[in-house]
């Protein structure tokens, strides 16, 4: 082979290549880009609501929801979150079809009476969950939420956890980390287009 056949070669092989793939990044980026995709967030689950009925994730569907993991001995996050979903709720008024799910990661002392004596203190469209350890930690890990007790002194102890909201459409499907830090109006108008 010639030096003139090989300088005529490698562009057409770089040609080549870009060509190929230039095609494999349309197919990946466009081949069924309408066919569902699992959720990486979310999915099934049986916990006991503050009204002592057993719920699952199917009585949510139908309405968009607010994901959120806490406890009730909570010092700060979890009623600073909760205060501001009820904010944001109030924005949007009493009438609209939506919920907030409050998931204990102390099964140990939220019970279905203590969720529904400190969730009396928000927006009655938070529904307080818990349930057994077992079923805590598999809604826990279909969440990708992390949590663990931290031992205090005399025997107390916090939870550490995630402090994240999700926000999940009517069909139970994760849309995204819903920004709390927005003024109560602007996540009010955010959460009335999944309505």
């Amino acid at each position: 082979m010639n030096a003139r056949t090989l300088r005529m070669i490698v562009p057409v092989s770089a040609l080549a290549i870009g060509f190929c793939l230039l095609a494999a990044t349309l197919w990946f980026t466009y081949a069924d880009r309408d066919a569902p995709k699992p959720s990486a967030i979310g999915g099934p689950f049986r916990l006991v609501a503050q009204d002592g009925n057993t719920v699952t994730e199917q009585d949510f569907r139908g309405r968009p929801s607010l994901v959120f993991f806490g406890y009730t001995h909570c010092p700060d996050v979890c009623p600073t979150t909760l205060f501001d979903v009820s904010e944001i709720f109030r924005k949007l008024g009493p009438d609209k079809k939506i919920s907030a799910v409050f998931v204990s990661v102390d099964p140990e002392r939220d019970t279905p009476a203590i969720l529904k004596d400190y969730l009396s203190s928000f927006d009655s469209r938070i529904v307080g969950l818990s349930g057994t350890p077992e079923a805590v930690a598999a809604a826990a890990k279909a969440y990708r939420v992390f949590y663990r007790k931290s031992p205090g002194e005399n025997g107390e102890y916090t939870m550490d956890h995630s402090a994240i909201v999700y926000l999940m459409d009517k069909q139970g499907r994760f849309v995204s980390a819903f920004n709390l830090q927005q003024p109560p109006e602007a996540a009010a108008k955010e959460l009335q287009r999944y309505l």
